[in-house]
């Protein structure tokens, strides 16, 4: 039976923009989880816990859905790696228990934003961090009228922004966006960057960087720079993308050669001149 995305939680048979942006998070969640005891909020399939699991001391992956809980830890079997069902705002593990909290793509599912935080913070460890992302409401919606019917909340930055200094004493943000194009830095890059954009007639600097989605780093301890630029090459799920597309070309193409050659003339006078011999065919079957 051929599975079906319902776009509430992304799936490893699903190979797409959202398959980069994810895996690209959890690529950044790997430089900060070794020998780490990890939660991983709203764990869904499993596929970023257990891939997290591959680094930590341990990992825990929560979510709502008893039936994921239950399919992934069916599918991912590692001494170190366990599937709990509860809600972001009433976490199943002890106080101070966890050194890194994960949650990617979480904080707009509900509206229990500061409940959500008071539990993050309750099974941190003191100098425990969270690694958090939010889609930005102005770019994510607003700008290109998309409404996304699993999102009850989303943030715009400055909202983020404030949870998270609200309730952390130290906080890193960072900006993530799909890009196709080129990137260049320097061997020894320098703050800052430069967008460009443009055609073959003009090319523009563009200020600023319309991230949509923010990410932060947060917690009670000073934090060092962690992370550098990065860049995920999406070049194996293009690789996907592409071949399924011409997988689909190519059935589509057949199915309507299909279609004009029943509609034909010429396809129309066989069936009836080959009338009789089918009836004939059925009449045999039939004795």
């Amino acid at each position: 039976m051929e599975e079906v995305w319902t776009g509430e939680r992304l799936e490893t048979f699903i190979s797409n923009e959202t398959t980069i942006e994810h895996l690209h998070r959890y690529g950044l969640a790997l430089m900060i989880c070794v020998n780490k005891d990890v939660l991983d909020i709203a764990s869904g399939e499993g596929y970023g816990s257990n891939l997290l699991s591959g680094v930590a001391q341990s990992v825990t992956g929560v979510d709502i859905s008893g039936e994921a809980v239950t399919a992934a830890a069916k599918k991912y079997l590692k001494s170190n790696l366990k599937f709990k069902q509860g809600s972001a705002a009433l976490i199943p593990l002890a106080d101070a228990s966890i050194d890194v909290v994960v949650s990617f793509e979480t904080i707009e599912h509900h509206d229990q934003h500061q409940e959500m935080i008071a539990e993050i913070k309750r099974v941190l460890k003191p100098s425990g961090v969270l690694l958090m992302s939010s889609p930005d409401k102005k770019y994510y919606s607003d700008m290109p009228g998309y409404n996304n019917p699993y999102h009850v909340k989303e943030l715009y930055f400055e909202q983020f922004k404030a949870l998270i200094n609200a309730n952390f004493s130290f906080s890193s943000f960072l900006s993530q966006k799909i890009v196709t194009g080129s990137l260049i830095i320097p061997e020894h890059p320098a703050s800052g960057f430069d967008q460009l954009d443009g055609d073959y007639n003009t090319i523009l600097r563009e200020p600023g960087f319309n991230a949509v989605y923010n990410l932060c780093l947060a917690s009670d301890k000073e934090l060092a720079n962690v992370f550098p630029v990065s860049l995920f090459d999406g070049s194996a799920i293009n690789r996907i993308l592409v071949s399924t597309a011409v997988k689909n070309a190519a059935d589509h193409a057949t199915k309507q050669t299909e279609q004009r050659f029943k509609t034909s003339g010429s396809y129309k006078i066989g069936r009836m001149l080959s009338a009789p011999l089918r009836l004939f065919r059925s009449e045999l079957k039939s004795e």
